[in-house]
């Protein structure tokens, strides 16, 4: 394994672990800027739609520079947003810091992938780029409840100053050891543009923004919930996150392979589970087994859908697939974005700790109508027909991200 994936896979888990840990770190930020919970939550909207507008636009910019300083500079921002995050002397600075580390998110991610892809054989591309995105699998089990300890025992700010270390090691290696590369060919927005055309592509994304975004209701405040509801006592919260972290890489590993099986359905099933699974949270967010037991099936069933997702996105817009999985990143962002201001708006009306629970079903089960309309449609062939179908075997060597591999934000978001 070439170590310039190492590089590139610290500056994975280093975006990972600070997109996901303000989820453990709410009641700590909102105390200590006094404002309230639902206010603190922008940090995670903020963040989310800074990805929604960095990923199509810092791609596009990007293929006018040379990878390795095009990385180079993205995680130059990712450290310098998570410095004035760790230094803000008011809660709008901070918002502003996250918005700035959030630009780098979504294009890392996909120039990196291509980075990963170009530095071994092709027959092994697939390989590299998964090794990339375990950077960001890790930093769901690892990266965030150990943020969310350390930001407990040592304050929040010390939790940004240890990401943006990592961001500065990331970027360390990537001068060190990613090869120079040539310039890449410059994209044809015009050409990329008309895969939106699509309504297959567009009714994909619906799915991404809602599915994703249902997940997100219910974990962006999953500390206060935890807490005053189940009954935990803060110290809980890292190993509850440990626990989130576990089903979404298991389910991620899951629904990448059924998804190769059979895509629609493994959609249909992941969507509707997560719906009653989300409904369900409301009464078993009451009991701390049930509690635990049931963020786990929500971290597994929201992860689930990743795969196919972003699969369904790249072979809808085959031919030209670069501009719409950036753009399928930013969607999943956009649906954390909205469920988490959705999942605010609901407890500020004095819904309770749990409201944002039928908030996230609501979504989950928006995307499963939306799936299943895509798959009427294309049954009748009422939905554009692809030239061709991109899988992750086969995606060229300039698709941001293969199907199975692709990040959870982005990020995985993701």
């Amino acid at each position: 394994m070439p170590l310039a994936l190492l590089a590139l896979a610290i500056g994975a888990f280093g975006i990972g672990t600070t997109e996901f840990v303000i989820m453990g770190l709410l009641p700590e930020v909102a105390a200590d800027y006094g404002v309230s919970i639902p206010t603190a939550g922008f940090l995670a909207t903020g963040y989310a739609l800074g990805v929604v507008l960095g990923a199509p636009v810092m791609t596009v910019l990007g293929t006018r520079i040379p990878r390795k300083r095009m990385l180079m500079l993205l995680m130059g921002l990712f450290v310098a947003g998570n410095l004035l995050s760790a230094l803000a002397p008011a809660f709008g600075v901070m918002l502003a810091g996250r918005v700035v580390a959030s630009l780098a998110h979504g294009a890392f991610f996909g120039i990196g992938a291509v980075v990963a892809a170009e530095l071994v054989a092709p027959a092994k591309r697939a390989g590299a780029i998964a090794t990339m995105f375990t950077g960001l699998t890790v930093a769901n089990v690892v990266g965030v409840p150990l943020g969310t300890f350390v930001g407990q025992a040592l304050g929040w700010r010390v939790t940004f100053l240890v990401v943006a270390a990592l961001g500065v090691a990331g970027l360390l290696g990537i001068a060190r050891l990613v090869p120079e590369l040539p310039r890449p060919a410059g994209v044809h927005v015009r050409h990329e543009l008309a895969a939106f055309k699509n309504a297959q592509v567009l009714l994909a994304m619906g799915m991404t923004v809602l599915g994703f975004g249902g997940v997100f209701a219910a974990i962006t405040y999953v500390t206060p919930m935890m807490t005053e509801v189940a009954g935990f006592a803060d110290s809980s919260v890292t190993w509850l996150l440990v626990l989130l972290g576990l089903g979404m890489v298991a389910g991620n590993l899951v629904g990448g392979r059924l998804a190769d099986r059979a895509l629609m359905p493994m959609l249909y099933v992941s969507l509707g589970a997560l719906a009653v699974v989300l409904a369900l949270f409301t009464l078993t967010a009451h009991d701390r087994t049930a509690a635990a037991l049931t963020l786990f099936l929500i971290g597994a069933l929201g992860f689930a859908t990743v795969p196919p997702l972003q699969k369904r996105v790249l072979d809808q817009a085959a031919g030209a697939p670069t501009l719409a999985s950036a753009v399928n990143i930013g969607a999943f962002n956009l649906g954390n974005a909205l469920a988490a201001w959705l999942g605010g708006a609901v407890i500020s009306a004095g819904l309770g700790w749990t409201a944002p629970n039928w908030v996230g079903a609501a979504m989950a089960g928006s995307a499963l109508v939306l799936a299943v309309l895509s798959g009427v449609l294309e049954h009748r062939g009422a939905g554009a027909r692809p030239s061709r179908v991109v899988t992750g075997a086969q995606a060229p060597a300039d698709t941001p991200a293969s199907p199975r591999t692709a990040p959870a934000t982005a990020s995985a978001s993701s």
